[in-house]
């Protein structure tokens, strides 16, 4: 088989070439403009002759569509992944997370590629009524990014209707793990580590943390579950209260810091909680008891 990772050198995409790599069943094409990637996550795989990362962008649409030729599996990551970063980049987030979805799925479309697995965002769903949230829930975007993640998806739908594309869209939780930056939990950690202040916008947040390995296993599972035209939201289906990250952060064994708290930022979504009966049902996941296991062993790479 031949795969394509898009985004492959950043956070859920290098995690994901691991996996891949790891299995040993196909050549894995990583593409990847190093906006957000680093060479340094796919450097244990250096010597790997199945594994190739390739410096491009989403953008080009024809250099896309000479990469994805013969592919067998799409899985498209790239993006503007970070809420502030769409707001403060609006053209690239535009031009990306949009006109790149729309590239990829036509150099799916013209390289008969069997299915394209694209990896959409909570932030679809804007600020919601009601806890849990069901894929049923209207699109209500609430910022530059989920509203880009919906065109996405819309884009997605059109091209399996008139195309024939088979896409399968994962609406993922807040993803974390080794390898993330410049978003709540890497960011409190390099704070704690340095005795310096954690950050919190408003604190009433409730957030759904997925560990970046339960995505990967979604991933993998939607290239051939019977998902298509049916979007799945991805996540631990429990919420966690942002105040009660920051005590496990600042419990964590060396971590020094106190919190300052200021105005929460008006485009980011306060609250939110997977319904993820389809996830189980769909792929067969089921998310560990507690969403956070993983905060000591990402705290090894801060620690002083």
């Amino acid at each position: 088989m031949k795969i394509v990772i898009t985004g492959g050198a950043g956070f859920i995409g290098s995690h994901l070439v691991d996996r891949l790599a790891r299995d040993g069943t196909a050549e894995i094409l990583a593409v990847d403009n190093m906006h957000r990637g680093r060479h340094t996550y796919l450097a244990q795989h250096a010597d790997n002759p199945a594994v190739r990362l390739v410096e491009a962008d989403i953008r080009d649409a024809d250099s896309i569509r000479d990469l994805c030729a013969g592919a067998d599996v799409i899985y498209h990551l790239a993006a503007q992944s970070n809420v502030m970063g769409a707001v403060s980049d609006l053209s690239y987030s535009f031009a990306t997370n949009v006109a790149g979805t729309v590239n990829v799925l036509e150099a799916a479309r013209a390289g008969g590629v069997r299915r394209v697995v694209f990896s959409s965002s909570r932030e679809v769903y804007g600020e919601v009524d009601r806890l849990p949230v069901s894929e049923e829930t209207p699109f209500n975007a609430k910022n530059a990014y989920g509203a880009s993640k919906a065109a996405g998806e819309l884009y997605a739908r059109v091209f399996l209707n008139t195309y024939g594309v088979e896409t399968a869209v994962l609406r993922l939780a807040n993803v974390y793990g080794r390898r993330d930056r410049d978003r709540v939990i890497p960011l409190w950690m390099e704070a704690a580590a340095h005795g310096q202040e954690m950050i919190v916008y408003g604190g009433q947040q409730l957030i759904d943390f997925v560990h970046v390995d339960q995505v990967v296993e979604a991933l993998l599972r939607a290239a051939t579950a019977a998902i298509i035209g049916q979007p799945i939201n991805v996540g631990s289906g429990q919420g966690t209260p942002l105040l009660q990250l920051a005590e496990r952060v600042m419990a964590l064994p060396g971590a020094s810091s106190r919190l300052d708290l200021r105005p929460a930022r008006s485009v980011e979504v306060a609250r939110y909680t997977a319904e993820i009966g389809l996830m189980r049902a769909r792929l067969g996941l089921e998310p560990p008891s507690d969403p956070l296991f993983a905060l000591g062993e990402i705290w090894e790479d801060y620690r002083p």
